[in-house]
């Protein structure tokens, strides 16, 4: 088992050092807010991405739209009369 690039060895010295340095009735509350703290994160991390999505989609659908439109271009006619100035 691999969680964040750390193995369980590792994890097990992790696990008894909280323990220490919390005590037994910590844990659980530290482990709660820990977890509370990820979910909240990755929730805001798939709303940037879901927002980041739609605007890109948005500007390709805008990109889409103009090019399909016909240009228009002014022709200037030119004339041969002389202007009294």
């Amino acid at each position: 088992m691999n969680i964040f690039g750390i193995g369980l060895p590792e994890m097990a010295v992790i696990l008894v050092l909280a323990l220490l340095i919390f005590g037994p009735k910590k844990l659980p509350e530290i482990g709660r807010s820990m977890g509370k703290a990820i979910r909240g994160f990755q929730e805001a991390s798939k709303e940037f991405e879901n927002e980041f999505k739609r605007e890109a989609k948005q500007l390709e659908e805008a990109t889409k739209t103009s090019k399909s439109q016909p240009e228009k271009t002014m022709t200037v006619a030119s004339t041969d009369e002389a202007v009294d100035a």
